[in-house]
């Protein structure tokens, strides 16, 4: 399985399109926007190549990495969106508290009409449970359901306090958000960053997933072996 990824949005986000079965994809952290002047990126891509996004889910909910949503729902209004419970305060109407603070604190707050207006999520990300039991209640095809069950949700906080990995073992890859990049880990000095918890979260992924597996970080390089993400 090759991930496709997208260098979108103002921090040049790693966009994720990820294969499911037939032209079936699900988008992860979409973060292209008017701000980044790449609006258009992740819809042109997806309609060029004749994928259809059945789902966004999202890794964790700071600013770069949910500005794209609102092209993405544009063009795709009944895409559910899923998040991990404890960072659905970054949509919807809480939006402009909880993403100021990050915002401002980066010196940033130019870039927060781009996240104020953003549809809550309807989906909730839990710990250990496949994107076949968060989707459950939609009408998707046998073999969506089927491939779905193969991405498991690993609630890994403290880059926010819902940040979230996708383990995929029959593949052996790992979609980890900003919980760990080549050679580094997330930042933990924004609201409700931690470092005690992300270090205990990157033990629980080093313990939980194949050394082999797969990396797609949420920055930066990608497709790099987990064995390697600290050497």
């Amino acid at each position: 399985m090759d991930l496709i990824c997208l260098h979108t949005g103002p921090l040049a986000v790693n966009t994720l399109i990820v294969p499911i079965c037939e032209n079936k994809v699900f988008v992860v952290d979409p973060a292209n926007c008017d701000f980044s002047h790449d609006r258009k990126a992740l819809v042109s891509y997806l309609e060029e190549n004749k994928l259809e996004p059945i789902a966004i889910v999202l890794t964790h909910g700071h600013f770069d990495h949910v500005s794209g949503i609102a092209p993405l729902i544009e063009s795709y209004p009944s895409l559910p969106i899923a998040i991990h419970g404890s960072d659905a305060i970054y949509l919807g109407n809480t939006a402009y508290a909880i993403q100021g603070l990050s915002l401002e604190k980066m010196g940033f707050k130019e870039f927060l009409p781009y996240v104020i207006d953003l549809p809550d999520a309807k989906y909730f990300l839990q710990d250990e449970k496949s994107l076949a039991d968060i989707f459950a209640s939609l009408n998707f095809s046998d073999e969506i359901k089927t491939a779905l069950k193969n991405w498991i949700v690993l609630h890994t906080p403290g880059h926010t306090p819902g940040a979230v990995c996708l383990y995929n073992e029959a593949e052996s890859i790992l979609i980890s958000g900003d919980t760990i990049f080549y050679h580094s880990w997330g930042r933990t000095d924004l609201a409700g960053g931690n470092e005690s918890r992300i270090q205990k979260s990157i033990s629980k992924i080093m313990s939980r997933c194949s050394e082999n597996s797969k990396v797609y970080p949420g920055h930066e390089k990608v497709n790099f072996l987990l064995k390697n993400t600290f050497n």
